[in-house]
């Protein structure tokens, strides 16, 4: 009798152990499921795809061509402008060279982006930005090389700038880091400790000595203000700060205030 209540218990609690590792088991199955689909989670190249024919320009480097457009070509001072994740740059075309006419304007798609070869990842957008800027410096030697990076593209532009002479550089909603970005999109999975392409970008402008422009969106859910103020608050310098209070993540750019501010602003 004895016996048979021990054994009985014993299963109570295996069952018990098994209801209990079931959950933990299942969230790390999901975890390691987001790990492993991550690039796809941060990069959305699809919808950008094109022939080489339709781009303007190549480099190369590592062996992976790169392709992209040059925007009023002969001036003397130059623009790149680093667009978002699952933005066709060369849509920007006609608006950038409204905007900035006296300037030659650079767009070069992202590795797996338009024409561009290769695959995306943080280390290789952001040592392709720096071969693009010495590429563009090297045809602009008596100008002036400016830099606007727009959502994921503030996160390459702003290593770019932390490592070569930029002096005025333009971020457009902005986030201080990526990894603190999906933290608050997914609360429930350990973000900081599952990202590989993290972007720190309060961290890499830690020390930036150039003039800053940051455009802000009121109304951004993709990139929440509160990631944007951050940023704000760890670069060394004040940076001007147009906010643009009615307007979303993608419709930041629509109205005239912060044209009319990133024309100012480079016109210096």
């Amino acid at each position: 009798m004895m016996r048979g209540t021990a054994r009985a218990q014993r299963k109570r609690r295996l069952v018990l152990a098994t209801m209990l590792a079931l959950p933990l088991l299942a969230y790390l199955a999901l975890c390691l499921l987001m790990y492993g689909r991550q690039q796809s989670l941060v990069y959305f190249p699809q919808g950008t795809r094109m022939d080489a024919v339709h781009t303007d320009y190549a480099i190369k480097r590592d062996g992976v061509a790169l392709r992209g457009w040059l925007i009023n070509p002969g001036q003397a001072d130059a623009l790149i402008y680093f667009g978002g994740n699952a933005e066709a740059i060369e849509g920007m075309r006609t608006r950038l060279s409204r905007w900035f006419p006296d300037r030659s304007i650079y767009l070069l798609a992202y590795r797996g982006y338009g024409a561009s070869d290769g695959e995306p990842d943080e280390a290789a957008l952001v040592g392709d930005g720096l071969a693009l800027f010495d590429h563009v410096r090297s045809r602009h030697r008596q100008g002036d090389v400016a830099l606007i990076g727009r959502s994921l593209g503030s996160g390459v532009a702003s290593q770019v700038a932390a490592q070569r002479p930029v002096k005025q550089l333009v971020l457009v909603t902005p986030f201080d880091s990526l990894a603190e970005v999906g933290a608050g999109h997914y609360p429930w999975l350990p973000v900081n400790w599952l990202l590989r392409d993290r972007y720190d970008s309060h961290r890499h402008l830690a020390n930036f000595d150039g003039q800053v422009l940051v455009i802000r969106a009121g109304r951004d859910q993709v990139v929440p203000p509160v990631h944007t103020n951050r940023l704000i608050a760890a670069l060394p310098k004040a940076p001007e700060v147009v906010d643009v209070a009615e307007a979303s993540h993608d419709t930041v750019l629509s109205g005239d205030v912060p044209v009319e501010a990133m024309a100012r602003f480079l016109a210096r």
